[in-house]
């Protein structure tokens, strides 16, 4: 059986197993007096896997919203960096710059997830009517909208310093440094588990099926009664209440949020990883990701032999990742794990 071919039950079951043997391990190590201890040189690789994670719960809400839905969401960034910022603002306590009102990092984290949807359902009435690429534009828009406010209100947002003093509440029971990354990579892989058997199990039932109608034809799917909108706004909030739940946690594991966390850089990423790996495919979406996320991984070892400069090789691999993009969009339209027929592009 294939890789994009595995039964979708068996991937449920597996991801929820997953996730429950990530926490509970989790739990041991930050619980009780074990301590893990991590050579210096793997660091960079704990470090990039936590990104993975966080950034693995922001690509499967993205391929909901495309892969599933056709929704062409340019601005996954601005709804991860709701959540961010809002769960910084709300648990932050006295930070150097802009607001922190010191509330239980839980309560915090619940509603920048709140908020994430709700500016989601903002965006989404506004512009889901709109052609895809009028949707793609509103999107990239509002997200260079906030961006931009989040620079410029320093008494809010912190300008870009932005805001310090985050809780960070694994780091708080592990104790050690060592402990806590391994303790964060278990916590955020757990979540990003139970995110994944969520949306999975969201599109193998019935309403999945109406999304991939919805992608395939919308003007048929609303003439046997389907209510299109309804269906493309409830797909576009949940993939924006997960983006905001990765940036809550990322919030708390930073313990502090700055515009300089949430550029363009992360909509590229996602989506690059998504397209790579192949739409409609959560699976497919993941392992795009983690494709991209060791390239990125295996560019930060080249810059020591480079013989160029940090500047000059920071281009270089933005060409890289362009060139790979155009690769992929010229010879695997549907990604390498996609499914040309379904997706309706030319293998």
């Amino acid at each position: 059986m294939s890789f994009a071919d595995r039964l979708p039950e068996d991937d449920i079951e597996r991801a929820l197993l997953l996730g429950g043997i990530c926490v509970v391990i989790a739990a041991l190590i930050t619980l009780t007096p074990l301590s893990v201890t991590v050579p210096g040189a793997f660091y960079v690789f704990f470090e990039v896997a936590i990104l993975f994670v966080v950034y693995g719960i922001v690509v499967v809400g993205l391929d909901l919203q495309y892969g599933y839905t056709g929704l062409v969401n340019f601005g996954p960034v601005v709804f991860f960096a709701a959540g961010g910022y809002t769960t910084a603002m709300l648990s932050a306590q006295d930070p150097f710059a802009g607001i922190g009102l010191g509330y239980p990092w839980l309560v915090a984290l619940v509603v920048g997830i709140l908020v994430a949807a709700l500016l989601g359902a903002v965006v989404g009435a506004t512009s889901l009517r709109l052609r895809d690429d009028f949707l793609a534009i509103a999107t990239l828009a509002t997200a260079e909208i906030f961006h931009t406010l989040f620079v410029n209100f320093r008494g809010i947002f912190g300008g870009n310093v932005g805001l310090s003093s985050v809780p960070q509440p694994i780091a708080a029971l592990a104790g050690d440094g060592d402990t806590t990354l391994l303790a964060t990579l278990l916590v955020f892989g757990g979540v990003a588990a139970f995110a994944f058997a969520g949306v999975s199990r969201l599109t193998e039932a019935p309403y999945g099926r109406v999304l991939r109608a919805i992608r395939a034809d919308e003007l048929v799917t609303r003439s046997v009664g389907k209510s299109t909108f309804t269906y493309k706004m409830q797909a576009f909030v949940y993939g924006a209440a997960l983006a905001g739940l990765a940036g809550g946690l990322f919030a708390l594991y930073s313990g502090a949020v700055a515009p300089g966390f949430f550029t363009i850089q992360v909509t590229v990423t996602v989506w690059i990883g998504m397209l790579l790996g192949g739409a409609a495919n959560h699976r497919a979406v993941l392992a795009g990701l983690a494709i991209i996320m060791g390239l990125r991984l295996l560019s930060r070892f080249a810059l020591d032999v480079a013989p160029v400069s940090a500047s000059a090789f920071a281009s270089i691999r933005l060409i890289v990742i362009g060139l790979i993009l155009v690769a992929i969009i010229r010879y695997r339209p549907a990604g390498i794990w996609g499914n040309a027929e379904e997706l309706g592009v030319d293998s």
